[in-house]
């Protein structure tokens, strides 16, 4: 990615409703430039998606859970699709916040579940739900619990410090990048101090 599509990037990661002409004004470049990363950013798929963060407290939920698993035995991908089917069913029908499910590895764990829930009934019935998913063939299941109305918050979900991290990074290879390149304009000096 070019610096400018990083910096759009980081940019609506902090605050995604802002205008093109609001980001151009901050990045330093025109308002068509602007439009026209955003766009490319979004076709290509590093945009997914715009959205927001609410205070879920405020809207009601007392508890984030997340949730490690793991399956008796390997998926085929056959099973794969047909549990991503049924799975995807079951959010929409279902009652559960689910935030995000997906594969990975991990202490001793080979999938994450993150959700919220209004209350502990909440949380049991979705641990309930994924033990009896027959589908899954789940052989254990283990949850972290945070309550969103602790006043103690070290620190809340946000993108904001992400973006500020993306940035950081990228800022930090092409500083790394030109101390490694020869500098030829310092060569040049001393030939003609020569000559």
């Amino acid at each position: 990615m070019r610096e400018i599509e990083w910096k759009v990037l980081s940019e609506l990661m902090k605050n995604s409703k802002m205008s093109d002409r609001e980001l151009a004004r901050i990045i330093g470049s025109s308002q068509p430039t602007v439009t026209r990363v955003r766009r490319k950013l979004e076709k290509e798929g590093y945009i997914r998606e715009y959205t927001l963060i609410p205070d879920f407290h405020k809207l009601g939920y007392e508890i984030l859970a997340v949730t490690l698993l793991k399956y008796k035995k390997r998926f085929d991908a056959e099973k794969i699709e047909k549990t991503k089917k049924i799975l995807s069913e079951s959010f929409k029908k279902g009652p559960f916040e689910i935030i995000m499910a997906e594969r990975g590895i991990g202490c001793g764990y080979n999938a994450i579940m993150i959700s919220i829930h209004r209350d502990y009934k909440s949380f049991v019935e979705l641990t309930n739900w994924a033990q009896r998913f027959y589908s899954l063939e789940l052989g254990e299941l283990d949850s972290f619990l945070v309550n969103l109305a602790d006043e103690v918050s070290y620190q809340p979900l946000t993108f904001s410090f992400l973006a500020k991290h993306l940035l950081t990074q990228k800022e930090k290879e092409k500083s790394e990048r030109t101390m490694s390149e020869p500098s030829t304009n310092h060569s040049n000096k001393k030939t003609k101090k020569m000559t």
